[in-house]
């Protein structure tokens, strides 16, 4: 069983012979050549580390073919809550790009994730509790998503079509072009998205505030379509055998539209009709330029990052006016605007012969938000909501790392400071808040080796999450007369106290548990106003929220059991050649101080699966599938009814790996839907949720050009202490 989960990186196969040749003093001389060396790189689509899983996507069939907000979903751990949103083994999400956090929240980060393809995705690093090298504005864990970097010599091409099959049937076309002549290596990747799909909502909602309860029924239907064209451009330089000079610009246009049509019936009101168009247009700029060099030959290097973000967005509602009705209700149009500057820089400093390591770094970074929105509401008169949100962070860091024979252990201390000014209405009066706060935020961690490949790890870390623009912005969008949707202006930060333990094996086991504590922690929820007969969506700050997470990964060897233990030795070399089911089991408690529910908080259990099946005609079939129980309480929602779905793809490679055919099936039984209870004040809410999940695609992948793999080195290595790291090959 050993030997079948290490799975060996590299493979090394040498042949030695030993000659005998007598001397005249008939004496012996050994004579040992090596005849053949035989290296081959091990895949791993999963990685385990003590700090880390890491997850390829690109190579990855049911991964790489969709986008990325769907490939996140999917990794290890990873729930969707369902008001959106991840969350990583019970804790919060920042998502990084790259290194480097990014600036988009909320509908804003996942429509980006989700015109960003898979295929342009290398892999996912799962960051469980971040260290000091990582902003405090974390909460407690980071996905970390890095794009595709490799550079081949000469010129090569990848021509990549998925075709999509549900009601709709849209094609997302895209060619990737690289290359690297003499010390300059570049990739470029150009593609469009159309994807059409549907939303179906219902809320069966009663209002408690009155002396007799009052209910209203709505029901809503949502065809959104998405179009998005995407340009990517990446290039390294190679200033000496030491330095590289890498610049990024990531671009993306979308021109997307929702119909409407929703219905509410209930207590006292007539039938009510609902029905329109939502047109937004949008445009997203990146720019970065990466300097990385290697200081002098004990290993000291210097890593700087300038990083801007240009993102915009114009939605524009109308609504259908009935006849024999007044004028439609919801008219509205907004100008949302975001400016982001990100500058920092990593120093490392190994002392090799201590078993002892320093990083330091700084952080400068300034958000410029603005979102003016336009109502006209049932009325002549048009209101105007304006919001202004400027964000000022400035950190710096020390973290130490240090080996005593088995015990590795890790130290540092991040300060950051905030300077957070906010505009907008509350209570219909414009507001201006500002917040300026400087912290400090430790973290200490400890790593025993109790074998060479079983680790054991312990570690705590304080992290602060500032109100995103999101959560934040008044301006609302989706609502009618019996509905309001809104940000909450007053929010302050939450403070978080992370706790970990966490039994790491063999590149694929992994058992852990962690505590966290928040601190005036903000939660999406409904509510309503006593005596009125509307329901309110927005984010409330609650005193405390404790969350308490224990998960397992592992592997079964399908091939130990099925094929028997000669012919799984055999195939142990070659991943992909392998039947294997990959396991995950999630145990999340919620508890909220404040708070009174209406049911019992229940703990959630996940459990999910990906699996790897060889059929016949060299047909690679990967299958995954998760549940989420009824019954657990998911931060205020009770569920009703489960949550699952199984996927299926399977694949097969022609002319010699050139061409790549696929065909998938997402959600194949239809069964991914929400059904929740939500309990808040003066209102109780049955929610339902359903897109339309199930789809068919056929992904077709032609490589042509030099496709020997030659992978352009940007990572500048250095004698780091051992702490748990490791890179995937």
């Amino acid at each position: 069983m050993k030997s079948l989960l290490l799975s060996a990186m590299f493979l090394i196969t040498s042949v030695m012979s030993a000659q005998e040749t007598k001397t005249e003093n008939d004496t012996v001389k050994k004579v040992t050549t090596i005849e053949e060396v035989t290296v081959k790189i091990q895949k791993k689509f999963i990685k385990v580390e003590s700090d880390k899983t890491t997850v390829a996507i690109k190579d990855n069939p049911m991964l790489g073919t969709g986008n990325a907000y769907d490939a996140v979903k999917k990794l290890p751990g990873v729930i969707a809550s369902p008001t959106g949103g991840l969350s990583l083994n019970g804790k919060g999400v920042t998502i990084y790009i790259d290194g480097a956090p990014s600036t988009l929240s909320g509908n804003d980060l996942e429509n980006y994730l989700s015109s960003l393809p898979g295929s342009a995705i290398e892999k996912a690093e799962l960051i469980y509790n971040p260290g000091a090298s990582f902003d405090a504005n974390a909460s407690g864990s980071v996905i970390n998503i890095v794009t595709s970097s490799k550079r081949l010599k000469g010129i090569n091409a990848s021509f990549n079509m998925n075709y999509n099959f549900n009601k709709y049937q849209k094609p997302s076309p895209q060619i990737l072009l690289n290359g690297k002549e003499k010390n300059l290596s570049w990739q470029t990747m150009l593609g469009y998205n159309y994807i059409d799909r549907e939303n179906k909502s219902k809320n069966g909602q009663t209002f408690t505030s009155f002396a007799v309860d009052k209910y209203i029924d709505q029901n809503r239907l949502t065809v959104t379509t998405n179009r998005n064209l995407y340009f990517r451009l990446g290039t390294n330089y190679r200033l000496s055998s030491k330095s590289n000079l890498l610049f990024n610009y990531n671009t993306n246009f979308s021109n997307d539209r929702d119909v409407f049509d929703a219905k509410t019936t209930g207590s006292d009101i007539s039938d009510y009709l609902n029905t329109g168009t939502t047109k937004t247009k949008g445009n997203n700029h990146e720019l970065s330029l990466q300097y990385k060099t290697k200081l002098d030959t004990i290993g000291r290097t210097l890593d700087i990052v300038a990083f801007t973000n240009v993102f915009n967005r114009n939605p524009n509602s109308k609504t259908n006016a009935l006849e024999g009705t007044t004028p439609s209700y919801n008219n509205f149009s907004s100008d949302f605007g975001l400016l982001n500057y990100y500058l920092k820089y990593d120093f490392t400093i190994p002392f090799e012969k201590l078993k002892f390591s320093l990083n330091t770094g700084g952080k400068f970074n300034t958000i410029k938000v603005n979102n003016t929105g336009k109502y006209n509401l049932n009325s002549p008169s048009t209101d105007i909501i304006d919001f202004d949100y400027t964000e000022t962070n400035l950190a710096f860091y020390a973290e130490a790392r240090k080996k005593i024979k088995k015990l590795n252990l890790t130290a540092g201390l991040r300060y950051e400071n905030f300077n957070v000014d906010r505009t907008g209405i509350v209570d219909d009066v414009s507001t201006d808040i500002n917040f300026n706060n400087s912290n400090l935020f430790p973290n200490v961690s400890a790593l025993y080796e109790l074998t060479d490949n079983v680790n054991v790890s312990a570690s705590y870390s304080r992290k602060i999450a500032q109100p995103s623009y999101s959560v934040l912005d008044p301006n609302g969008s989706n609502f009618d007369q019996y509905n309001s949707s809104t940000g909450n202006l007053l929010l302050n930060p939450s403070f978080f106290d992370n706790y970990e333990f966490k039994i790491t094996a063999m590149d694929f086991i992994q058992l852990g548990t962690n505590y966290t504590v928040s601190k005036d922690h903000n939660l999406f929820i409904f509510n309503a106003e006593p005596g009125e007969l509307v329901s309110t969506q927005t984010f409330q700050q609650f005193d405390k929220f404790k969350t308490m997470s224990i998960y397992a990964n592992f592997p079964i060897p399908l091939d130990y059991f099925l094929k028997g233990k000669e012919e799984f030795k055999k195939r142990m070399g070659n991943i992909d050649k392998m039947n294997y089911v990959f396991l995950n089991i999630n145990y999340i408690k919620n508890l909220t101080e404040g708070y009174d529910f209406s049911f019992k908080s229940n703990p959630v259990w996940n459990y999910a699966a990906q699996a790897q099946i060889m059929m016949p005609w060299d047909v690679k079939s990967t299958m995954t599938y998760f549940i989420l129980p009824a019954n657990g309480v998911w931060e205020i929602y009770k569920i009703t009814k489960p949550i699952q779905q199984f996927d299926i793809s399977l694949n097969k490679d022609f002319m010699n790996k050139k061409l790549k055919v696929g065909v998938h099936a997402f959600d194949l039984f239809n069964q991914n839907e929400v059904n929740a209870l939500v309990s808040s004040t003066n209102l109780q809410t049955k929610f339902y949720e359903k897109n339309d999940t199930r789809t068919f695609r056929i992904s077709l992948t032609y490589n042509f050009g030099n496709l020997k793999l030659e992978k352009e080195n940007t990572d500048i290595q250095t004698e780091k202490v051992k702490s748990g790291g490791g890179l995937m090959k």
